[in-house]
């Protein structure tokens, strides 16, 4: 089971750098057209395809290693509700940066999802209350502890590079405690 998480999400990752290899090949025609345009409708199309876009290979590899770790150890625990928790964590951290990304900017990349996921996973064990969820818990709070500076705008997190998203990080992660609440026993 933990394997075939882990393959579920390599094979993702080499999806979505099959579609950055087309966009490349194309000038960018994904890209420019595909992303969130925050309150714009002719960019609200990127709530679902902007996670699977990516600015160059550099952009595409920072992403890489983050996604198949934390995809595969969500898949890898069925009491997650794995399919359920990433098209939660996937639509809210698009709707999130969609409404309170900057007006004339284009937000790509999977970066929105990786939050959603690390603070999915960093929750979850507080509302299923698992042993096997609190060691996950702890490996991804370990593991990626530093990377919710990256949810703070620039005016708090001052090493914010212009071009890097706070946005849909911030909705990532927000969607992240959201869908893990939805595993919670009752």
């Amino acid at each position: 089971m933990i394997i075939r998480g882990f393959i579920r999400a390599a094979v993702f990752m080499v999806v979505v750098g099959a579609i950055l290899a087309l966009d490349t090949l194309t000038g960018d025609f994904f890209s420019e057209r595909l992303g969130i345009i925050p309150r714009n409708l002719s960019g609200i199309d990127g709530i679902l395809c902007s996670p699977l876009l990516h600015a160059d290979f550099g952009h595409y590899i920072s992403n890489l290693f983050p996604m198949v770790v934390l995809l595969g150890l969500l898949f890898a625990n069925q009491n997650y509700r794995p399919w359920r928790s990433l098209i939660l964590i996937w639509f809210l951290s698009g709707v999130g940066t969609w409404i309170i990304g900057r007006v004339g900017s284009n937000h790509i990349g999977a970066s929105g999802v990786i939050f959603g996921l690390v603070t999915f996973l960093s929750a979850a064990s507080f509302f299923l209350r698992s042993w096997p969820s609190a060691i996950i818990s702890g490996a991804v709070l370990f593991l990626y502890q530093g990377i919710l500076f990256g949810a703070l705008p620039p005016i708090i997190n001052s090493d914010m590079a212009e071009n890097i998203s706070w946005e849909a990080h911030l909705s990532g992660a927000i969607g992240g405690v959201i869908a893990a609440w939805g595993t919670r026993k009752k």
